[in-house]
Parts: structure tokens; C-alpha cells; sequence
């Protein structure tokens, strides 16, 4: 069997159901690589583990942070927060050999694979009638509604003035290493938070979308090339299909999540080769389908 680029994320491992799940996890080739797509876990000693024990297991871990590796909780050691503490983990990753958004992007059965760090800035708008709205209206329609994420409360942006600007840096940074890439090469391009509109449809929550990316990456996949999008985040983990291109949703989520559909797809999913026979992009594919049943994003206010 020929090395497969594999793919994880919102591996949670302060949950010990999910330490567990990660425990177990084991290439299928010595040459396989990883990724993990953010949300390791909320304190810097949890990542480290974690990371320190995929890493002496993959022939390459490839990291970007989520949103919970970015939180500074009570009780964490490292008390970093904002621009501070991502640079804090990636150090961490360069002394166990992890690659990160801040490292050269490497290249995988002639893919360049992206990592990228690009955050959100309240720009998705799925429910219909807060389309129109500012930034500070619509998170009080969100309050309202009772969804709130805890980034509010734990992640913060110094010296960036929130997350919206953070996030306007990291576009810009991302922007300037894609127009440099390689001409003609396919890429993966990887992402905690989901680069389009289509994965946040299946919100239970619509409101909680103001906290799932930024509007200004909805054509990135045709623009930069990309062969397949990895992306985490929504804890609902699927395939879909946009302008020919593969998306894949790789979380592993919660333990009351994936109890409740028995990890159907597994906690990885290959990204590449591409898997044979292609699928049909009209047809979701099985997890999907039972998702869409079952009120999808069971958990969305976190």
C-alpha cells in the first residue's frame, strides 16, 4: 500500500473518551502523513502531547491551530494569549517536527499542501436577516438567540483589535503565499474554520456561523487551485463537492457527538490519493446523510 495523506481534527484530547481515540490512532502505511486541522485541545500541555505522540507515529504531522488552541483558560501554564500564544505553539510544533502555517509548505504526490491560519471575522451570515446587519448588531441577534461562543470569553486578539482584525492580517499574510506559489501545481488547502457558505447550512444553530470563517475565502478553492479543502470546526464530518473541488470536514468532535453516530466515517479520513471510484458529488455520502436527518451540529453553541 502506497504512503495516503490522511486527515484529523477537533481532536479534543481534555476529554478522556477522546484522549482515548487518539491513543488508537495509527498509520496505515510507515509513510503516511498527517494532518490535524486545529482544536488539539485547550491548554498548551494537551497539545503538546498530543502532537508528540502523532508525530513519533506519522512519517509528517502537519498542524494549524483552531480556536480552542488559541484559548487561554484558568489553570493553563501558559498564560500567552492572542498573536503570543500562537507563535508559543508553533515553536512548540517545530521541537517535535510538526509543520505549521509559519513553516514552508510542503509537497504531497505532487500537491502543495497548505496549511493556513486565516481565523473569522463575523462575515457568514446564514440566518437571512442578519445579512444586512453591522458586526456588533448581529452578535446581539446572536445573543439573543442564546449562541455565544466561548472565544468571546478565552480567546483573545492583542494586540490585534479583535478577531475580525487578526483575521484581515491573516488574509493578507495567506493571499501574499499563495500568488507565490508553484504555477500549475494542485493544491490542499487546509483550515480549521470552513473557507465557504455551503458547510454552515447545516447548522442547528444559523447564528453560530459568525464564528465559522470569513466570506473572503469563498472562491479560494478555484482561485489557488485547490484539488481538495480540509477544514474542522462544525463537528459535523463530511463530504462535499464545490466547482469540482473535494471538501472534507474531519472533526472528530465531542464525545457526546461521536457517540451518537459511532464515528461512522472513523477519526480519519484520507485525503490523498483521492478515493476510487470517485464519489458522485449529487450523492452525500453516508455520514451526510444520516447528519442531515439528525439535525446536524448538535453542539453548536460552545
Amino acid at each position: 500500500m502506497a504512503p495516503s495523506l490522511l486527515a484529523t481534527s477537533d481532536l479534543h484530547v481534555n476529554r478522556s473518551e477522546n484522549e482515548t481515540v487518539v491513543r488508537d490512532l495509527h498509520p496505515t502505511d510507515p509513510g503516511d502523513w498527517l494532518i490535524v486541522a486545529g482544536d488539539v485541545a485547550d491548554k498548551v500541555a494537551d497539545v503538546r502531547w498530543a502532537l508528540a505522540l502523532l508525530a513519533d507515529r506519522f512519517e509528517q504531522v502537519i498542524w494549524v491551530p483552531g480556536n480552542h488552541d488559541l484559548w487561554t483558560p484558568p489553570g493553563d501554564e501558559v498564560q500567552l494569549v492572542g498573536p503570543a500564544r500562537y507563535e508559543h505553539l508553533v515553536e512548540v510544533c517545530r521541537s517535535l517536527g510538526v509543520l505549521t502555517p509559519e513553516d514552508e509548505w510542503p509537497v504531497f504526490a505532487g500537491h502543495l499542501v497548505c496549511p493556513m491560519f486565516l481565523l473569522y471575522d463575523y462575515s457568514w451570515r446564514v440566518r437571512p436577516d442578519m445579512a444586512a446587519l453591522s458586526t456588533a448588531d448581529a452578535l446581539d441577534v446572536a445573543r439573543e438567540a442564546g449562541v455565544v461562543c466561548t472565544d468571546e470569553f478565552l480567546m483573545a486578539s492583542r494586540p490585534h483589535a479583535g478577531p475580525a482584525a487578526w483575521c484581515a492580517a491573516r488574509l493578507a499574510e495567506t493571499r501574499r503565499r499563495l500568488a507565490a506559489r508553484p504555477a500549475g501545481m494542485p493544491t490542499v488547502l487546509v483550515n480549521h474554520w470552513p473557507l465557504t457558505e455551503l458547510p454552515l447550512r447545516v447548522l442547528r444553530y444559523p447564528e453560530f456561523s459568525l464564528w465559522c470563517g470569513t466570506t473572503e475565502t469563498a472562491r479560494w478553492h478555484v482561485e489557488y487551485d485547490a484539488s481538495v479543502v480540509v477544514y474542522g470546526h462544525l463537528h459535523v464530518p463530511r463530504t462535499t463537492w464545490e466547482d469540482g473541488v473535494r471538501f472534507e470536514e474531519v472533526s472528530v468532535g465531542y464525545p457526546r457527538e461521536w457517540q451518537r453516530h459511532d464515528m461512522l466515517r472513523g477519526p480519519l479520513r484520507r485525503i490523498l490519493p483521492a478515493p476510487e471510484p470517485a464519489p458522485d458529488p449529487e450523492v452525500p455520502d453516508p455520514f451526510t446523510a444520516w447528519a442531515l436527518g439528525h439535525g446536524a451540529r448538535w453542539e453548536s453553541v460552545r
